[in-house]
């Protein structure tokens, strides 16, 4: 039998479908992808480093306040201990509020977290607001006094640039609780359970922050006591239906 040949050209052409210049085209995008991909890497990588650097900073300023107090612990002291300059501090804080702020939006995220529980939607409304404040507040435990220390220097006199602020991270906070415990309620009713959770939620954690008791149980009975109370409250407003929970991961009640 004649056997065929096939030339170096007729190779090409089959492996690149045929088409000239196709397999050029191919190399060029597969070098692209892989170039794309390394660079997502780096970006990932890179902002994880960040990540990192800002939750290595917040843990050495806690830390050193817990040695003496917040009031003393200065920027350059966190720079020197964690091993970095000022210049790398300013890029992730530019002053030591900052800090107090990144601390408790630590806080807030282990309030978030708790609302993704598998069991957290079967919970009546007042047994989610409860979860979702207490696991607040225990995001903090560890560092009680240091985090009393911060609140009691955002109320010295004058400090108005640091108290507007944290008016607005009150605000902020309590509609993270609103929307993990998922409330729903519009118009005049809205603005009634914000400030009446804004009460509980201030009256709780002013409470929890001279609290010793054993996993902050004097603080958990009443916060229970509180949510009871504006239970009550929103039957006299609203009237038992308009109060009540409904079914398990229904996002229609309405208890503050």
């Amino acid at each position: 039998m004649r056997s065929e040949r096939h030339s170096p050209e007729h190779d090409r052409d089959t492996f690149s479908g045929g088409s000239p210049g196709t397999e050029d085209q191919c190399i060029v995008s597969v070098l692209q992808a892989l170039f794309e991909a390394g660079w997502t890497r780096l970006e990932v990588d890179d902002m994880a480093g960040k990540s990192d650097l800002r939750n290595r900073i917040v843990d050495t300023a806690i830390e050193l306040a817990e040695e003496h107090s917040w009031e003393s612990v200065r920027l350059y002291d966190i720079a020197g201990k964690a091993g970095i300059d000022l210049d790398q501090m300013r890029v992730h804080f530019r002053e030591k509020e900052e800090i107090v702020d990144a601390w408790f939006d630590r806080a807030d995220s282990a309030m978030l977290q708790e609302a993704t529980g598998a069991d957290f939607l079967a919970l009546s409304s007042g047994e989610r607001l409860h979860r979702l404040i207490m696991a607040w507040l225990d995001a903090l435990a560890a560092h009680r006094r240091v985090t009393r220390q911060m609140i009691a220097g955002k109320l010295e006199p004058g400090h108005l640039h640091i108290q507007v602020p944290g008016l607005m991270r009150i605000s902020r906070t309590v509609q993270w609780i609103r929307e993990s415990a998922r409330r729903d309620a519009t118009f005049i009713r809205r603005a009634l359970e914000e400030t009446a959770l804004t009460g509980i939620y201030l009256t709780t954690f002013i409470y929890w922050m001279r609290d010793d008791s054993q996993d902050s149980e004097r603080t958990r009975t009443l916060l229970t006591r509180l949510l009871a109370r504006a239970q009550r409250l929103s039957v006299l407003l609203f009237g038992r239906h308009g109060a009540a929970s409904p079914s398990a991961g229904s996002t229609g009640d309405r208890v503050s």
